[in-house]
């Protein structure tokens, strides 16, 4: 078995709450300065930074794997993270995530900027709508999406009040079938297990969520995986 270093849970300069230093090649040597062997970035409801992300690893001699992966928020305010094989099942989910926010321009003077970047780290473009806006899909209906592309979902910081699956929901839906969630960095799964005693069907991943460099996570978030393929890890997860 392989012990995979990971940190799945990572914004860049799209989401509006990641900082200008989010680009492309400084998530990813940053990553490699912290000897992460796998890596998401998962920007709110939009993955168009991450051809740029793959295409900087991909250049990269040394080994990182990029996991594609989107921070969904549904429309009872939960935020879950959707992770796919390929860039491609990720980009249709950001064009259909894109059609179900609702009409709200993003204003970066108050949010922050939310630009796509090429992998030289140059802007190539800004999203219009406001991507930490809530879009008008369901928890059911962004489970069928995603499964029939191919993805899994794993909810996203689970020991949270507020945006959570459980804030919003006050439950796990069993038909979702999910298998892990993510807690926060803060907490511990132990803290978890105590508060909601449901939780020993799942399994748990720890996740940053950074915002900045600083905060992309070291080397101490692991999964023993039998090979570090991201198709293994997709089934590990989901």
């Amino acid at each position: 078995m392989d012990k995979v270093a990971i940190d799945l849970h990572i914004h860049s300069a799209l989401s509006p709450c990641g900082e200008a230093e989010m680009t492309p090649n400084n998530i990813v040597n940053m990553a490699l300065l912290k000897g992460l062997d796998v890596i998401a970035v998962t920007d709110h409801n939009s993955a168009k930074n991450l051809p740029a992300i793959m295409a900087v690893a991909k250049k990269n001699k040394k080994a990182l794997s990029i996991l594609a992966g989107i921070e969904v928020t549904t429309k009872e305010e939960a935020h879950i993270l959707a992770y796919f094989e390929t860039l491609a099942a990720a980009m249709e989910l950001d064009r259909i995530l894109y059609q179900h926010l609702p009409e709200v321009l993003n204003k970066k003077e108050l949010f922050g900027a939310q630009t796509i970047m090429d992998e030289h780290d140059q802007i190539i473009g800004e999203v219009d709508k406001l991507l930490i806006s809530a879009t008008d899909i369901g928890v059911s209906q962004l489970w069928e999406l995603v499964t029939n592309l191919g993805g899994i979902l794993v909810p996203a910081h689970i020991d949270r009040k507020s945006y959570s699956l459980i804030g919003s929901l006050g439950f796990m839906p069993p038909e979702l079938g999910i298998k892990t969630c993510e807690v926060s960095k803060t907490e511990t799964v132990e803290n978890v297990l105590k508060r909601f005693r449901f939780f020993k069907e799942y399994q748990f991943i720890h996740g940053s969520d950074a915002h900045r460099l600083e905060e992309i996570a070291e080397r101490e978030y692991f999964l023993e995986l039998p090979d570090r393929q991201l198709q293994t890890l997709i089934r590990h997860l989901g």
